[in-house]
């Protein structure tokens, strides 16, 4: 089955090899639910945080499921005085997606995207596929290349 969500034309516009995973979703169930639901180390599930630095400007950090983002560090990391989460309904504005749907492919607007350096290291992750209960499994070296991601080390456990 096909899933036609802005983050799989995304994928395939841009030749990406994945694979779709559809789930049993979960209010607030996150990363969890779906490794769960799917079987897998919840480690390379990939949640798609939407933040904001001081200024308000919006950026988009993939975190491990299993780990949280270090705000201090993140902000360190990209040089900008803070960084803090958006607010639901400023991050579904700024991507398009609502949140637990939210995929870093496909957004309404490009946002600068900066990857946990460690997911860099595994051979294939699962990211959200652009709605509730969809998520897509591809190389890292993948997501780098197609939204330009920096990488960074603001994963803490």
């Amino acid at each position: 089955m096909s899933s036609a969500t802005p983050a799989v034309h995304f994928l395939r516009r841009h030749g990406v090899a994945f694979a779709e995973h559809p789930y049993r979703y979960e209010d607030r169930g996150g990363t969890r639910v779906s490794a769960r639901e799917l079987g897998i180390d919840e480690h390379i599930v990939v949640k798609t945080l939407v933040m904001q630095d001081d200024e308000r400007k919006p950026l988009i950090v993939l975190m491990h499921g299993d780990r949280e983002v270090s705000t201090k560090q993140l902000a360190r990391d990209i040089g900008r005085r803070s960084v803090e989460p958006c607010p639901p309904a400023v991050a579904e504005r700024h991507t398009g997606y609502m949140v637990g749907g939210t995929s870093p492919f496909g957004t309404r607007k490009q946002l600068p995207v900066f990857i946990e350096r460690t997911i860099l290291e595994l051979p294939r992750v699962y990211v959200n596929g652009g709605r509730r209960g969809l998520l897509v499994s591809l190389a890292p070296s993948d997501i780098v290349r197609v939204l330009n991601a920096t990488a960074v080390d603001a994963g803490r456990e």
